[in-house]
């Protein structure tokens, strides 16, 4: 294990970092390799000055080669979890900066490369009833290096779980930083952790509500049996815990209570106040309000590296009468974030809260259009095309937040829908890389390029295009979105709000098509129609061979017709 004073170039396939730092320190660890593999990144112990916030001090991570690329998380003294960050290729960079407090901070994290889709056997899964066991790979044999477990477990509603490791026996560290156990609080792995185990004993935990989440992190060294656990549920008191009752979309915020949990509260539909009182909810055997992001009283607020929506919908008593009741606020948050969506909503009473989390999306997508009015969009497909004409290409971000601007970051064209090998880029990191592409200035919720069918169209039968799509704030001058081509050269600290991929095709190349004056062979998508065409050729020949047989016999009785007189029939005199 090497103990880098500030920042290191880090080559190996796996290896353990210690960090010690102290104050006013701004370190960057780079992770590179060739290879085709992954990296997963796992700070199990990380220790920040008192005084530190997330602004003054963190780890940022970012996936790529340098601070340029895009930000995959932070972690900082708040963090309730054990981070686990993983690449979407062969590098990534990590930074450290600390304030000026004198205080000795000290981190730990050791990460490995690793080829996605991977699988260990008995390594993690979903549990649901209301009991079960599971047990650690190999279990009572030494679990795998290089292992990441999650295991859910989901109970009936309206309960909690108690979790026992009756068996458990992973590397002992006083503050596990090479193997562990990381137990969570539902059913995320990135907040409410309620502890983190290592080493041997019988450890035990309980959740708050009817999901639990158990996370196995192993590094190269030193297995041991690992752990059998098993798990129980018992009945909540009180009033009945909300299911999942906020969704996110790219316009609005849908919150659904049903009213016998209202009812459990002590309060019913006729209670419910939203900030806007003309965003009145639907009433079924539920109540249902659907806010826009625009609208209502919804709250944007955006923190340099997420976007957050937020309503509140309180309850109050009704009457003159004097009452007991505590008033209640139903907190809706969605909050977009990298790549997903995280919706959260829970419940104020007595300072307490009761929370559910589900996952949501933007929705973005992608079209070819007809011509650069991009009013028409191609609808057919596969879309057939000549070659050197010019495609136009438009990314649509379907939302009525009027302050969100879309960029398309990089776009891939490959012959294959799983984008294997070989590729071809059209743009990358905002430039462009084909010579015909033309980049149309960004504009409110779309964008847009144009290009020339391109060489691959001549050896393959369909080409599909792959796109990194960023969202970001349009009121943030520094974001991704307004800095255009970036090269790797070049530091950049701006970030976006949000990215997802859209995929459109296949192009095929119209049959018999002739480049620039050059002969080229028919393409295989031409080639597809060859049974066809041989078909057709079959009966024209047989059809010619018909004619050719008529006409010879044609020929024959006009040439007997036509025989002189001496040669016809004569009557045989009699004698």
């Amino acid at each position: 294990t090497g103990v880098p004073r500030c920042g290191a170039s880090l080559q190996e396939p796996y290896k353990a970092v210690k960090i010690e730092l102290n104050a006013n320190a701004s370190c960057i660890w780079q992770i590179q390799r060739n290879s085709n593999q992954t990296i997963r990144l796992i700070f199990s112990y990380f220790k920040f000055a008192p005084s530190s916030s997330c602004d003054t001090e963190s780890i940022r991570v970012y996936d790529g080669p340098s601070t340029n690329s895009s930000l995959l998380g932070q972690v900082c003294k708040n963090t309730d979890a054990v981070p686990v960050l993983q690449s979407s290729s062969d590098s990534l960079t990590f930074a450290i900066t600390t304030n000026s407090e004198a205080f000795a901070r000290s981190f730990f994290a050791f990460y490995y490369y690793f080829s996605p889709g991977t699988n260990i056997d008995n390594c993690g899964g979903q549990l649901t009833g209301p009991n079960g066991t599971f047990t650690s790979p190999n279990y009572q044999a030494p679990y795998p290096e290089f292992a990441y477990c999650i295991w859910q477990i989901q109970a009936p509603k309206n309960s909690k779980i108690n979790l026992q490791f009756t068996d458990f026996f992973l590397e002992l560290d006083q503050n596990c930083r090479f193997d562990l156990t990381a137990v969570y609080d539902g059913l995320t792995t990135n907040t409410s952790l309620i502890g983190k185990v290592c080493g041997h004993g019988q450890p035990a935990f309980q959740s708050s509500s009817n999901a639990l989440t158990v996370v196995l992190a192993t590094d190269y060294a030193n297995s041991y049996r690992g752990f059998s656990a098993q798990y129980t549920t018992i009945p909540l008191s009180g009033p009945e815990p909300p299911n999942t009752h906020l969704t996110c979309s790219s316009d609005s915020m849908n919150i659904t209570l049903s009213r016998s949990y209202l009812a459990s509260l002590g309060y019913n539909e006729t209670q419910l106040r939203p900030i806007d009182p003309s965003c009145r909810p639907v009433i079924t055997d539920s109540v249902i309000f659907s806010f826009p992001l625009t609208s209502c009283g919804t709250i944007k607020k955006d923190d340099g590296h997420s976007i957050t929506y937020t309503n509140i919908i309180s309850l109050f008593a009704t009457g003159n009468v004097i009452t007991h009741q505590k008033s209640l606020h139903i907190v809706a948050k969605c909050i977009m974030e990298n790549n997903s969506t995280l919706e959260l909503i829970y419940i104020t009473k007595n300072n307490m809260i009761q929370n559910t989390t589900a996952v949501g999306r933007y929705d973005v997508s992608m079209s070819f259009y007809d011509s650069d009015s991009f009013s028409n969009p191609v609808l057919q497909s596969p879309y057939y095309v000549d070659l050197n004409e010019t495609l136009f290409v438009q990314a649509s971000l379907h939302s009525t937040d009027p302050n969100l601007l879309v960029f398309v970051d990089t776009c891939v064209a490959s012959p294959q829908a799983d984008f294997g090998s070989p590729t071809y880029d059209l743009i990358r990191s905002g430039c462009n890389k084909d010579d015909t592409l033309v980049t149309y200035p960004p504009i409110e919720r779309y964008g847009r390029f144009k290009f020339n069918a391109f060489r691959f169209l001549r050896h393959f039968p369909s080409v599909y295009l792959r796109c990194d799509i960023l969202i970001c704030d349009s009121n943030n001058t520094n974001s991704r979105c307004t800095k255009g081509c970036i090269s790797r050269q070049k530091r950049d600290i701006s970030s976006y709000l949000w990215k997802t991929n859209a995929v459109v095709g296949p192009i095929r190349l119209k049959r018999g098509l002739r480049a620039a004056g050059h002969s080229e062979s028919l393409t295989k998508a031409a080639a597809e129609e060859t049974p066809n065409l041989q078909q057709y050729n079959f009966y024209t020949l047989s059809f010619v061979v018909l004619i050719s047989n008529i006409v010879i016999v044609v020929a024959v009785i006009l040439k007997y017709h036509k025989r002189p007189q001496g040669y016809g029939y004569q009557k045989i005199q009699s004698s």
